[in-house]
């Protein structure tokens, strides 16, 4: 539980895909439950904390005039959907009242060599924190025993939530207690410095079938379904009623939402699978259902991936 649990929804009802975006990271359950470190949201000792509905209206506010989130991601030229989240979390936190936002990828070095970097380091009023964010999506095992990280992969076959774990706990987090990252920190702070862990994402159950949810999972998270591509054709005759769609690999985080003249239909799907090639990559699909003010909405996501999945990385 944190202080947003009532706004889990608020996303969907946002217009702009970088506020939904935005939205998301902010307000989304984290995986874990039990983690091998301390996990804490990044705003909950903000003001917003205390008065969530001051962040709703900054949230919309912003999805009317997203001209200063999209002015902030815009100077950054790296997609990759990991520094996305970051910067996400970058522009809120400078804004966040009760924080101060001091640093981000702070790198600690040591005779020229780059030992890593804190994702984030800021002050509210329980002190100075160092905190590693993660999003990360994973896609369970086929034999119903999910219950070890282990069996646990990304969807391009080399991620796994156990190594994740391990190297924040081992590596990430204990970087900033570190003698190497003194002179870093003393240049914003000589409070001591606590290291904690936010780790959003969504985990994927195979289908048909299932599987169990790895140990420590928060029973509220995000999740949807994989299957091979072999499985595509029961998939849908047996998916409920709505529009199946590829979902590009940036827009993967906030619930897809759509006008209805981009919505695929039958005959599109079923050209673009004919020249999916037969070991691409995961695929992301959506099944959009008609929502609020005519516009469409996502009701459920699955990946698809190669009948030869997990590829060797």
């Amino acid at each position: 539980m944190h202080a947003f649990d009532s706004m889990l929804d608020l996303p969907r009802h946002l217009r702009q895909p970088s506020v939904r975006d935005l939205a998301w990271a902010l307000l989304s359950p984290p995986l874990l439950s039990q983690a091998p470190w301390r996990q804490r949201h990044p705003l909950s000792a903000s003001d917003w904390a205390r008065a969530p509905e001051r962040l709703e209206a900054w949230l919309r506010c912003l999805d009317r005039d997203s001209a200063p989130l999209d002015a902030w991601l815009a100077q950054s030229a790296n997609r990759r959907l990991g520094l996305y989240y970051e910067r996400l979390w970058q522009f809120a936190l400078d804004q966040a009242p009760g924080v101060e936002l001091l640093a981000a990828n702070l790198p600690i070095r040591l005779g020229g060599h780059t030992l890593g970097e804190l994702d984030l380091l800021l002050r509210d009023e329980e002190g100075v924190h160092h905190l590693e964010l993660a999003i990360k999506l994973y896609l369970g095992p086929r034999h119903g025993d999910g219950s070890s990280p282990s069996e646990w992969l990304g969807p391009g076959s080399h991620d796994r939530l156990d190594r994740k774990l391990e190297h924040l706990s081992l590596h990430q987090l204990p970087l900033s207690a570190s003698p190497e990252s003194q002179p870093a920190l003393t240049q914003f702070s000589s409070q001591p410095v606590s290291a904690e862990l936010w780790l959003g994402g969504y985990l994927f159950y195979p289908w048909p079938g299932g599987c169990t949810a790895p140990h420590g999972a928060n029973p509220a998270h995000l999740r949807g379904h994989w299957l091979r591509r072999s499985a595509l054709s029961d998939f849908f005759q047996q998916s409920a009623e709505g529009h199946w769609q590829a979902l590009p690999r940036h827009a993967w985080l906030a619930p897809a939402r759509c006008e209805h003249a981009a919505i695929w239909p039958a005959e599109r799907l079923q050209d673009w699978l004919e020249q999916l090639p037969e070991d691409a990559p995961a695929q992301l699909l959506v099944r959009m259902v008609p929502g609020e003010d005519a516009d469409w909405l996502e009701a459920e996501r699955a990946f698809v991936v190669s009948d030869r999945w997990p590829l060797n990385p």
